[in-house]
């Protein structure tokens, strides 16, 4: 009986292998992600503004934050959205983050 060579024998597979096929089928790497977007936030943003508004989507490097208050989402779009861009991408060196988008919405 001849023994085909053509074919690889698979050995054990890494652990790391394993898991990153696991976490990217299941969809856990992205709600980490998200997870890690949410505490940047809430810490750039202090317990003040992170009450009344969070991170909905990062597309194309723009982060978009929805605000419940027309009030609060002017200040923050005038007066500190330079100072949450340096400090969000301070805490999120791998993310690629060009700019801060606000719009009004109801926090879930």
């Amino acid at each position: 009986m001849a023994i085909r060579r053509d074919v690889p024998e698979r050995g054990p597979e890494r652990l790391g292998e394993i898991l990153s096929r696991l976490f990217a089928a299941r969809g856990w790497g992205r709600r980490q992600g998200r997870l890690h977007l949410e505490k940047a936030w809430a810490e750039a943003a202090g317990p003040e503004f992170a009450a009344h508004s969070r991170p909905a989507a990062l597309r194309r490097g723009v982060l978009e934050v929805i605000v419940d208050n027309a009030v609060l989402l002017q200040e923050l779009a005038h007066f500190h959205k330079r100072r949450l861009l340096e400090q969000l991408r301070r805490q999120l060196p791998g993310t690629p983050l060009t700019d801060l988008r606000f719009r009004a919405g109801v926090l879930e």
